[in-house]
């Protein structure tokens, strides 16, 4: 016997119909970036610190400074 089931179509509405050749459809691809925004910046931020540091660090080592370092005309 015919086992297949018997088609029916609706008498209102829509019909849809799958028949026909189904292809694979490809689209761009997405170009994602290697970092991410937020990670950029808190890099950018802690470079800034890692500056900051290093300048306070080389002001800390160069001593404390003298009246004729402030005013080489002389003393004020």
């Amino acid at each position: 016997k015919d086992l297949q089931p018997k088609e029916v179509l609706p008498k209102a509405g829509l019909v849809v119909s799958e028949k026909g050749n189904l292809t694979e459809v490809l689209c761009k691809p997405k170009i994602l970036p290697l970092k991410s925004i937020t990670l950029q910046k808190l890099e950018d931020m802690e470079a800034r610190v890692a500056e900051l540091q290093q300048q306070q660090q080389a002001a800390a080592t160069s001593g404390p400074k003298t009246a004729q370092q402030f005013y080489p005309g002389g003393n004020h």
